[in-house]
């Protein structure tokens, strides 16, 4: 067994809200979750009722002592567990069949400093915060938090596109006409801008790699991608790792001498890109779907990662029901510009 003194145990609950915990490797998670304050489903406590079952997406442990019925061997051997009896040999990522009300938690909320502002294009602004107490936050690449526009009473959600082992919190943002966080970011924002912000959340979030993994991205929903690739840096995986990325334009593609370094350092990382705008200067244009074949999709051997506008996860749907293709694990984030959401309830 491990010499550390404890892992960390990230606790997904079903409203996408995610809470952190230290547990020793002498002590099951239920016990290291109710130090915490932090009320997981539990009854029995011995591994005979089942009540806290929950799936383990990322770690080893010991699974504990329980009978069949409380968890079947065919649920253990697909990633389910008893927080009530395991141990954890490694840091862990837990599915918690319960809301984050009902176990007596909720997501936190932070302040931060704004130490840089990058303007990509005239439809994509970078914004950078140092987080007061950064060593107290975490996340799971592909999370995202609700971000108090300053100035405002208005909220805006973001994912990152820095990693959770990076110092600084970076998010990319589309500029839309009339949106509060692009007036702030256009008009108003300087470095040394104080804001808060609320989270992580969200169930869209870099699983344990088993298997080749396809990343889709569409405009600023690059961003929870950077930060998964950031983590593969760090944790290089060990099956190949694809990223397709779509804009509209060709002002719209960000970060592309990024993927060019994560290439280096990645093994097994490679990508492409396209543009919808047939007068652009990409080698590919048209929509990533255009990309996608059956060869691509390793014939449904494969874990897929898409986050984009409605429009597009719809696309990518259809066209994977066109191929006849269905992939192993289907994970995605479909966003709409806040500004768009507001006219659409205003007509």
């Amino acid at each position: 067994m491990s010499s550390r003194m404890s892992f960390q145990v990230a606790l997904n609950f079903e409203d996408g809200i995610t809470r952190f915990i230290e547990c020793r490797p002498d002590e099951t998670v239920a016990e290291a979750s109710y130090k915490a304050r932090i009320n997981i489903p539990l009854d029995c406590r011995d591994g005979a009722c089942g009540t806290c079952k929950s799936l383990c997406e990322s770690g080893s442990y010991d699974g504990g002592d329980y009978i069949d019925e409380a968890l079947s061997e065919d649920e253990a051997a697909a990633g389910h567990c008893l927080p009530c009896q395991m141990t954890p040999h490694s840091d862990l990522v837990l599915r918690i069949p319960s809301s984050s009300a009902a176990a007596k938690t909720g997501a936190a909320t932070h302040t931060a400093t704004v130490v840089d502002i990058k303007r990509h294009s005239d439809t994509t602004v970078e914004f950078t915060l140092s987080a007061d107490n950064r060593e107290a936050f975490d996340f799971l690449p592909g999370q995202y938090v609700n971000v108090a526009v300053p100035g405002t009473d208005h909220t805006r959600s973001y994912s990152f596109s820095s990693g959770p082992g990076q110092r600084h919190l970076s998010f990319l943002v589309r500029i839309v006409e009339g949106g509060a966080m692009s007036g702030y970011l256009t008009e108003r924002a300087r470095v040394g801008d104080r804001l808060e912000f609320t989270g992580p959340m969200g169930s869209f979030y870099l699983r344990e790699l088993t298997r080749p993994t396809l990343l889709l991205a569409g405009g600023t929903g690059l961003a929870p991608l950077l930060s998964m690739l950031e983590q593969l840096a760090q944790q290089p995986p060990g099956h190949p790792v694809h990223l397709l990325y779509g804009v509209t334009s060709d002002q719209d593609l960000v970060h592309l001498d990024t993927l060019e370094d994560y290439a280096d350092v990645i093994p097994g990382f490679t990508f492409d890109h396209c543009v919808a705008d047939p007068a652009s200067t990409a080698c590919n244009k048209g929509f990533v779907t255009g990309l996608m074949d059956s060869e691509t999709l390793h014939d449904g051997d494969t874990d897929v990662y898409l986050c984009g506008p409605p429009a597009m996860v719809e696309a990518v749907r259809a066209h994977l029901a066109s191929l006849g293709v269905t992939p192993a694990s289907f994970h995605y984030e479909k966003f709409t510009p806040a500004a768009v959401r507001e006219t659409a309830e205003a007509a």
